[in-house]
């Protein structure tokens, strides 16, 4: 069993951090923080194999799970990604049962599958069928086409979840990804998967990006919700401390503590 899958088994919903570049500090600052899951973006982000493969060693110690979102189902990748010892794959852009049939077997040994083995982390062991069932396979839905076909990428086997990407399934539906949040006709959409994932009896995931949008999201009932990247963290924290000091030196100067 994956500390995913403990994870899930243990809380209501999994709060997830995000790296898109190689910084070592970030997921241990996110499991320091307490959050359960951190997500590397090899689709987005500035990380290539060696990269993810060194993050994924960095958490092995680390009280966080940890799941890696691929731009396709190319099983090479996936199965790299997983020979490291990632816990989750989130697999982009899923717009039918085939697309998301293919993530799967990506995962999977033959005959199941066409995962090649090769694991790369002793303490993972060499067993084919515990490595597969570690694993905990996820879709993104970001797309009306994605949308539209949600019931029956549901309907195949092998998927721990559905996870939403609000700002690509808005541009797809002719809104602005600043609108995800707010617009109602993606937040239906948003709901929908939602529901169809849960009624399936599979994760219903999301890209949040702020606190606020998590806490409204899982008010909702999605269960897997991550909240910001590392480098929204520095972003956001720089920010609050720069505010905090320069509020503080405009209070004490305003009482004449500076001459």
């Amino acid at each position: 069993m994956s500390r995913f899958v403990e994870a899930l088994a243990s809380h209501s919903q999994l709060w997830g951090g995000w790296v898109v570049a190689p910084t070592l500090i970030g997921p241990e600052e996110f499991a320091a923080a307490c959050y359960h899951y951190v997500g590397f973006d090899v689709q987005h982000g500035y990380l290539d194999d060696a990269d993810v493969a060194m993050l994924l060693r960095r958490t092995e110690h680390l009280p966080i799970a940890t799941a890696v979102r691929l731009p396709s189902a190319d099983p090479a990748p996936i199965g790299r990604v997983l020979d490291a010892g990632a816990d989750a794959v989130i697999v982009a852009m899923v717009e039918n049962p085939d697309q998301a049939a293919r993530a799967v077997a990506a995962t999977r040994y033959a005959p199941a599958g066409v995962r090649s083995f090769g694991p790369l982390r002793a303490s993972l062991g060499h067993d084919p069928a515990a490595l597969e069932a570690r694993v905990s396979v996820f879709v993104l839905i970001e797309t009306a086409r994605g949308l539209a076909a949600v019931d029956e990428i549901c309907a195949v086997p092998g998927l721990a979840g559905l996870y939403v990407g609000p700002a690509d399934l808005a541009i797809s539906m002719g809104v602005r990804p600043a609108d995800a949040g707010t617009h109602p006709d993606v937040r239906a959409a948003i709901a929908r998967v939602r529901k169809t994932a849960t009624a399936a009896g599979l994760v219903a995931g999301i890209h949040a990006g702020t606190g606020q949008l998590g806490n409204l999201f899982a008010q909702e009932g999605f269960r897997m919700i991550t909240l910001a990247s590392e480098s929204q963290a520095l972003r956001r924290g720089a920010a609050d401390h720069l505010s905090e000091a320069m509020g503080q030196a405009a209070a004490t100067t305003e009482r004449g503590g500076y001459n």
